[in-house]
């Protein structure tokens, strides 16, 4: 399996990188990782780590202004692409088409090649126009996971939040975690 894992300048970059970890139980996923200019400076705000430090979690790491790489490319093979977290200007530049960096070129490839593009929207509140954004990817194809925190698994910490947001991509990108926890009817 080959993934493509964006970070952008949404809060919540801890979702892309424990996305990354989490990735390390699958043997079998090749990962392929573009942070986009913002997503740096949010990365660096919020974790203390750079692009750089990244590099031992993906087998490919991008500059985000190289649009000759290959996931620019639709006949490069992926998986699937989730943007963990997606700002809502990077979701608005989905919506549009617009392929102006190497992060929304390779979502824009994956929506036209009926990939999955999965995208954790980090925003509160919503006006109606990001509403109507997120409808339109919803008829192009794109799935919608805005990390939103459940509590019916008593978490006890922040992280416990997170992985329970990231086990449900983790299954949506078919790849569920044997410790996930899971809604019972007890």
């Amino acid at each position: 399996m080959r993934l493509i894992v964006g970070i952008t300048g949404a809060s919540g970059a801890v979702y892309g990188v424990r996305l990354l970890e989490r990735l390390r139980d699958f043997p079998e996923v090749e990962i392929h990782l573009v942070v986009s200019r913002a997503g740096q400076q949010v990365l660096q705000r919020e974790t203390g780590r750079t692009p750089e430090d990244l590099r031992p979690l993906c087998q490919h790491c991008y500059n985000v202004e190289d649009l000759t790489a290959s996931l620019a490319s639709g006949s490069f093979r992926t998986d699937g692409m989730v943007i963990a977290p997606c700002s809502v200007r990077t979701m608005s530049a989905v919506a549009a088409g617009l392929t102006s960096n190497l992060l929304l070129r390779a979502a824009d490839v994956t929506l036209k090649e009926h990939r999955k593009l999965i995208l954790l929207v980090r925003e509160t509140p919503l006006h109606l126009g990001h509403l109507r954004t997120m409808t339109a990817l919803a008829e192009m194809g794109a799935i919608l996971a805005p990390p939103i925190p459940a509590f019916y698994h008593n978490p006890s910490s922040i992280m416990d939040l997170i992985d329970l947001s990231l086990d449900r991509v983790l299954d949506l990108l078919g790849l569920p975690p044997t410790d996930a926890k899971r809604w019972t009817e007890t």
